[in-house]
């Protein structure tokens, strides 16, 4: 295909697009002006159908095959840390070095607050995820800080503790298991009421976000805390 097609092409989907585009907003509200017909019947459906947290309803209910897409991105970035750090790692490991962490150093404070914060954190995490169709929050949120909070073992200084904590092919599972879910839900969910589906697509937004950080970061350590040894030489 010469440039020359490929500029008549794109100029005809850019067309295409600007067409639309422009038929779309033709009806939108001045912007800043008095009138929001969206917010107000988004605030209106989320409260007809039972979800107090209208964030909630927006995110999981009104626009749910969008949430869907995001979570489809999510699943794909960590899917492919994890594939591609995988195979640094074993490129490395069959150059004949042997390999090791390096020993944490931290002090005994931060010893004694990450090992105190660890189950707070994730009783909170649990907590925005359960509550996030009643309060801010949500799966989203409440994914990150249960992903995260693991990795507070990180910040105790032992390593070897979070290692037994995350075991890499349950949360691999769980990640695939809660993003299918998701996906049924939202498939499915044409018929729900708002206040039963809003609460399932929390839950499983929280397992799928949570166990994709664990993964990434997981990997990331891995590739961060490997300290390369020379090899032995063989006799």
């Amino acid at each position: 295909m010469t440039a020359r097609v490929r500029l008549l092409l794109f100029a005809a989907g850019a067309a295409g697009f600007a067409a639309l585009f422009a038929a779309a907003v033709r009806g939108l509200p001045e912007f800043g002006g008095p009138v929001h017909p969206y917010a107000d019947r988004a605030v209106h459906q989320a409260v007809r159908e039972g979800t107090p947290n209208v964030v909630a309803s927006v995110t999981f209910d009104q626009r749910g095959f969008d949430t869907l897409g995001e979570e489809l991105i999510l699943l794909a970035a960590a899917i492919a840390a994890v594939v591609v750090l995988h195979v640094v790692r074993r490129e490395e490991e069959d150059d004949g070095a042997a390999h090791r962490h390096g020993p944490a150093e931290v002090s005994d404070a931060l010893r004694i607050a990450g090992t105190l914060l660890l189950p707070v954190t994730l009783v909170a995490g649990v907590y925005i995820v359960a509550h996030g169709h009643q309060s801010p929050g949500g799966g989203f949120q409440g994914g990150v800080v249960l992903g995260t909070a693991v990795h507070l073992l990180y910040l105790a200084g032992d390593y070897p503790a979070l290692q037994r904590l995350r075991p890499l092919p349950a949360f691999e599972t769980a990640e695939a298991v809660a993003a299918a879910l998701f996906t049924a839900i939202v498939l499915y969910a044409a018929g729900w009421a708002a206040a039963g589906r809003v609460p399932a697509l929390n839950g499983a937004v929280g397992a799928e976000v949570g166990c994709a950080l664990v993964l990434l970061l997981a990997k990331f350590f891995e590739q961060a805390l490997l300290v390369r040894e020379p090899a032995r030489p063989t006799k």
